[in-house]
This record gives structure tokens, sequence and C-alpha cells, in this order.
């Protein structure tokens, strides 16, 4: 990737998201060309969440989706932008095992679980809400297999396999999501969009405007926008795709609002104080 001051010079950015429908479906209107920011060209680097956690961690990239648990570890170089966050209202990452597996999740200490990343939102939570384990970094995608072949004694999932776990044959023990709402009474933030502060506030406010008129040009073409999507789906007929698209796109997406910040202040606060993330202070939000 470019430097920032090469970057400058060349009026390329690089937005960061990962291969899922949600993602996707956000950046239809900057991947289109319909919206524009400056003159800037828009490259998308498209790599999986925990992947895109760790180009943040080295500031490697200007715009990039990250885990809310990763925020923590790069606030001394990105702001959060109010757009772009993914949410879940009473659902999220979903603990899920085989019908012969583990019945429960107070079943799972000292098992073998597999996670979709050490620095994902759904390791967090299973963090807070799970008894001791043996986490198992997968492939987000592979996770059901992984579970369904007895390679782990249970998996979390995230993605489109909140969707599609019963095809593999798996139940669900928990949904963590669930667990928090049930906890805190709040919605469960689940990843974020970033700008790096190198930027300078102004660029990094338009970065932001650009990406919820994004978002709007996709509910304005919602089905030009879950077709694009859909590519971007493994195993999801169109009908699912819009139902996972509308899940974590949504008002939440276009501006997290007051109780997305204290909701996502709460997350970090708690995993703080299990010792699971450094504390952040005060989030500033662009």
């Amino acid at each position: 990737m470019t430097s920032p001051e090469t970057a400058s010079q060349a009026r390329v950015l690089h937005v960061g998201h990962s291969p899922d429908p949600d993602d996707a479906f956000m950046f239809f209107g900057l991947a289109m060309g319909a919206v524009r920011i400056r003159d800037f060209t828009v490259e998308h680097v498209l790599e999986d969440i925990q992947t895109l956690n760790e180009y943040a961690m080295a500031g490697a990239i200007e715009v990039t989706a990250i885990s809310a648990h990763a925020y923590p570890r790069v606030a001394d170089r990105y702001w959060i932008m109010h757009c772009g966050a993914s949410i879940g209202r009473g659902y999220g990452p979903i603990v899920v095992a085989r019908p012969d597996g583990p019945s429960s999740i107070e079943a799972l200490a000292g098992r073998r679980v597999a996670i979709p990343g050490p620095l994902t939102t759904a390791y967090l939570v299973a963090q807070l809400y799970l008894p001791p384990f043996e986490a198992m970094t997968v492939a987000f995608d592979r996770i059901p297999e992984a579970v369904a072949q007895g390679r782990v004694d249970a998996g979390i999932v995230i993605h489109e396999g909140q969707l599609t776990y019963g095809e593999a044959g798996l139940v669900r023990l928990a949904d963590l999501g669930r667990v928090w709402l049930d906890d805190t009474g709040l919605p469960l933030p689940l990843g974020l969009d970033v700008v790096r502060k190198d930027l300078g506030r102004e660029l990094a406010g338009e970065i932001a405007q650009g990406l919820t008129a994004s978002i709007r040009y996709a509910f304005e073409h919602e089905d030009e926008a879950v077709a694009y999507a859909m590519r971007f789906g493994r195993g999801l007929d169109h009908d699912r795709a819009r139902t996972f698209v509308r899940m974590y796109v949504n008002d939440d997406t276009l501006d997290m609002g007051e109780e997305g910040r204290i909701a996502l202040t709460t997350l970090l606060a708690r995993g703080a104080e299990a010792g699971i993330v450094p504390p952040v202070g005060f989030l500033e939000i662009v």
C-alpha cells in the first residue's frame, strides 16, 4: 500500500471492508462511482475482518472496517466514523455445536471453541459470557465445517453463517447479541468504520459524509445493491442476502447515534474491566 504522502499525491483512498454482503451493500454507492469523495479514486481492499484489524493496528490503510474489539488498540491512529457501524439489536454472533455435542454454553468450559479471530468482537463477547475455553482461530467461513467435522467442540459464527449454520447440521447454543441485550439492555456494536487521523478532521468528515451517501444510495437502489452484495454472500440466495443485509445495514448504520456510542463505550469498558482490552478514553466520533 502507498504511504500517506503518496496517497495524497495520487489522490487514492484505500478503503477496507470484509467480503460479506452487508459491507458490500454499504459501499455500493462508492463502488459504483455514484458517490465521490473530492477527486479521490477509491481503491477497495477486501479482506476478512481479522486481517483488516491487523492492517489498522499497523496504520496501513486510510479508511477501514474494524471490529469494535480492535478499536482500543488503534485509537491513537484512527477516529470512529458515525456511520458504517454494524450493530445487532438482540442478535449477533451465534455459538453453535453439533446436536450430540455440548448442550449449553456452560458445558463449554475447557472445550475447544472456534473463533473467527482474536480481535473480533465475537471473541470479546464470548470471553465476557462463556466459561474459560480453548480458543481455536478458524477462518470465519470454515467454522461451521470445523464444528461439523468434530475438529472443535463448538464455534462462534458471524456474517452469513448466522443464517446458514443449520445447513451444516448444527444447533444454536446461544445468540451472544441476545445475551448482551438481556444483560445490558443495549444493542451490540460489532463492527465500526474508522478513518486515519493523519488525514485531518476536514477530510475525515468528508469521508464520513461520503460513506453515509453511499449507504443512502444503496437503500435507494436496494434491488441492485442486494444483487451486488450477493457476490460476497457464500451460499445465500437473494431473499436471505436481503435478510442478512437488513440485519446489519439500517438506521444504526447511517448514524450510530447516542445509544450506539453508549453501547460501544459500555462494551469497551466491560472488556477493559475484564482485562481483555486496554482502557480507552472518550470516544471521539466524526
